[in-house]
């Protein structure tokens, strides 16, 4: 995988889970820090408030991330050797869910507002 594709591919779980999160978690919020490293190259970091669930989440969606050993990266739905386990694998799936319906309704709203 690419540097740039990892950096997106970051930005992007660690989006469904922020509003995920702020929806479903409304007490015991940390800022934190993320820091991207991939293929020896430093990334900006992420920062987030988050519950410790969500925290715990994205760390490890990072961590396999990180160690995708897939040149070509597939949608983890899609990838003839998943590396999350079961558990993690429904919670992530239940996130981006959620998280895909109110990024679609953000948009069509924002578009509606334009017109």
């Amino acid at each position: 995988m690419k540097p740039e594709k990892f950096y997106h591919d970051a930005k992007t779980v660690a989006k469904f889970i922020s509003i995920y999160c702020d929806d479903k978690h409304k007490d015991k919020k940390e800022k934190r820090s993320y820091a991207l490293k991939y293929d020896n190259q430093n990334f900006c970091p992420i920062t987030l408030n988050l519950c410790d669930v969500c925290h715990e989440t994205l760390k490890y969606s990072l961590e396999r991330l990180q160690n995708c050993p897939h040149e070509d990266k597939p949608s983890c739905r899609k990838c003839p050797k998943p590396c999350y386990d079961k558990p993690e694998w429904k919670l992530l799936a239940r996130i981006m869910r959620h998280s895909g319906m109110k990024l679609g309704l953000l948009k069509l709203r924002s578009m509606i507002k334009r017109a």
